[in-house]
């Protein structure tokens, strides 16, 4: 008993919608593709589960959020897989894979077989137990990974109201659901082992902000310890959280938010791991030639970077996924993925973004006080990381284009002071197909600008130093 097809998705989370719609768009016959899934539904936009989702008021519900309106394309639907002529083979979990003969093999038994395959597996929730500590089981903790996760974790905080709940981390998962928390009238206790909240991410200037705002919605953090058990009542339900410092938390639920885990295992042995993922090259390539992987689970070439890196967001995975489809319908036409790694995430009224990498010196600018701040980080003389809050669709796009230009900064207090300005004008300048460094005037910051036989001009360094200025001038004047 089996199946074969031209083309296999396995895995039918973010990655695998946008990869559909970029087979479709490239002329995929009827037939020649299919996903596989565990999940008993078609792909969706997965950060609606920790946004949307949880409101509530008016909450989002399937059929909106189905992939691919994260990126404004057509939604697609149950019924659009089917008029495109894509099998979905979903709630099937593959037990076993075998890359050498083309195959999996499915928990029911089926052999399906391909020509291409695409693992778009990507990742599990950590568990409790993996850190010695058991109650995930509980009907009052929750984890948020699957539909089927947020759909319990819901219906938890209706029987919640009013009453408290104890969130173990703190990075997005943990940020994200106590937000909602707080929203569905839940009083909010955050707990995780580092000196501040996202702590891979923000600086502590960066995250004392958000904590700050958090506190002041009624969200209590306690910093620097970790879960040691719960207490439960009769029924198995927890009452109570027991920390390692011996703080001790009555409570009425529980939401776990401690990492996640690259879904490897059908391939350990088969394909080169790297980063805790499925290593590929620039055409999102594994070692085995007719197999691609994408998303959480592919540890991918980072150009910016010049090293592999593996990261955890939905844009990658988005992009990442339509890169591979390309490369298999058009690789003579199809260069190596050239990303620059973005986070962001919007909490209560608050809206961020971030490109590039947070290493090296940081230099804060902007009102800290008010709405819109930022930071660069600055790496062996360049730009190599841009934050943003509070900015404008074209701001955030100004600090996108600065980021991947990485301009060359001299110095740091200057960076400072011109502040979102600076990206400003980086990003205005034209893409260049031939690079000199020059110093910009009245300015010690130095930048790297296109240098174009027929108008190499002062015109050009002197509207850059004027649209700093400009930028500057004009947020101040506003302030006043």
């Amino acid at each position: 008993m089996g199946r074969a097809f031209v083309y296999v998705i396995l895995g039918g989370g973010v990655a695998a919608g946008y990869a559909a719609l970029e087979f479709s768009k490239r002329g995929v016959s009827n037939g020649e593709l299919c996903i596989i899934s565990e999940e008993p539904v078609v792909p969706y936009e997965r950060p609606a589960l920790s946004k949307g989702f949880l409101l509530p008021e008016a909450p989002a519900r399937l059929p909106a959020f189905h992939t691919c309106v994260g990126a404004n394309e057509e939604r697609l639907t149950p019924k659009w897989y089917k008029e495109h002529g894509i099998e979905l083979v979903l709630g099937t979990r593959v037990k076993s894979a075998d890359v050498k003969r083309k195959t999996l093999l499915t928990a029911t038994g089926e052999t399906i077989s391909y020509k291409i395959l695409i693992i778009a597996t990507g990742a599990r929730a950590l568990q409790l137990e993996e850190f010695g500590v058991n109650g995930s089981n509980a009907e009052n903790v929750c984890y948020l990974r699957s539909l089927a996760d947020a759909t319990r974790l819901v219906e938890v905080m209706k029987s919640s109201t009013g009453g408290n709940a104890v969130v173990i981390g703190g990075g997005y998962i943990g940020m994200e659901c106590a937000a909602s928390l707080v929203t569905n009238k839940i009083n909010v206790t955050m707990v995780f082992p580092e000196a501040h909240c996202m702590a891979r991410l923000f600086t502590p200037k960066i995250a004392s902000y958000y904590e700050d705002f958090y506190k002041s919605k009624g969200v209590k953090f306690i910093k620097g310890t970790v879960l040691s058990s719960f207490e439960k009542d009769a029924d198995e339900k927890v009452t109570a959280v027991v920390l390692k410092d011996k703080n001790h938390l009555p409570t009425d639920m529980v939401v776990v938010g401690i990492g996640i885990r690259p879904n490897t295992s059908l391939f350990e042995g088969q394909l080169t791991l790297e980063k805790g993922g499925i290593k590929v090259n620039g055409m999102m390539q594994t070692s085995n030639t007719s197999v691609f992987a994408v998303g959480d689970v592919a540890a991918f070439p980072v150009k910016i970077f010049g090293e592999i890196r593996r990261l955890e967001h939905v844009d990658s995975a988005r992009k990442s996924a339509r890169h591979a489809v390309a490369a298999i319908m058009d690789p003579s036409r199809t260069f190596d993925f050239d990303y620059l790694p973005f986070f962001y995430s919007r909490i209560f009224s608050l809206s961020w973004q971030f490109y590039g990498e947070s290493v090296g010196e940081v230099v804060h600018y902007g009102d800290f006080s008010g709405s819109t701040f930022g930071g660069y980080w600055v790496s062996k003389g360049y730009l190599v990381g841009s934050f943003l809050e509070g900015g404008t669709k074209e701001e955030y796009e100004a600090i996108a284009k600065a980021t991947r230009l990485k301009p060359v900064v001299e110095d740091i207090t200057e960076l400072e002071r011109q502040g979102l300005g600076f990206a400003v004008a980086v990003s205005q300048r034209a893409p260049p197909p031939q690079l000199s460094t020059v110093i910009v005037p009245s300015s010690t910051l130095v930048v790297e600008k296109p240098l174009y036989a027929w108008h190499a001009t002062a015109g050009v360094v002197v509207a850059a130093s004027i649209a700093v200025f400009a930028y500057w001038y004009g947020r101040r004047r506003r302030r006043w």
